[in-house]
């Protein structure tokens, strides 16, 4: 493991938000918002509602930002995160997770909720100098992010179908220079 668990779920995430904006969208009907929130069970104030999906789509090119930015940029935009919030720390531990840290309270909303625990992961990236395990695909035709969390480094795909697309390509231009 590279960085506790919370932080990898908040970077898995935000990284499925940000690529949730790719063609074509999948995060545009409340189906999609509760599949969402099944796959990433936010414990606290969950409206499950239009609002709250908007909110949520309308933070996808921020986290985007976040989570593509250089080092030193990285710092300064979870920065600005951290100060736009009233944060009240605590050390929480619900359903399967142990102690973790909640930066902001639980009735705040989700969107809000999602920036600060993307800005709280991404002070783990940035002190471990790992902002390089989060990259845009290697698929020249897609623009997805991929979260490389491998012990080895070795993930350059944002999905198993960029890595297939890829893998026939390659095999297919190796066949043709026999």
């Amino acid at each position: 493991m590279i960085f506790t668990d919370d932080t990898e779920e908040a970077l898995r995430s935000a990284v499925w938000l940000v690529n949730s904006a790719e063609d074509p969208d999948t995060l545009e009907s409340l189906a999609d918002h509760h599949a969402f929130l099944a796959d990433f069970p936010y414990s606290g104030r969950l409206d499950r509602d239009q609002p709250e999906l908007d909110a949520l789509r309308g933070i996808r090119p921020r986290l985007r930002t976040m989570l593509l930015a250089s080092r030193d940029d990285m710092a300064g935009h979870v920065n600005a995160v951290l100060t736009e919030t009233h944060l009240t720390p605590r050390l929480v531990r619900h359903d399967a997770a142990d102690w973790h840290l909640h930066a902001v309270a639980d009735e705040r909303p989700l969107a809000e909720r999602v920036l600060i625990e993307t800005a709280m992961a991404l002070i783990d990236v940035i002190r471990t100098d790992e902002g390089s395990r989060i990259s845009v695909c290697a698929d020249d035709t897609c623009e997805a992010l991929a979260l490389d969390l491998s012990r080895n480094r070795s993930k350059r795909y944002c999905s198993p179908t960029c890595t297939n697309r890829n893998a026939v390509a390659a095999y297919r231009a190796r066949q043709a220079s026999v």
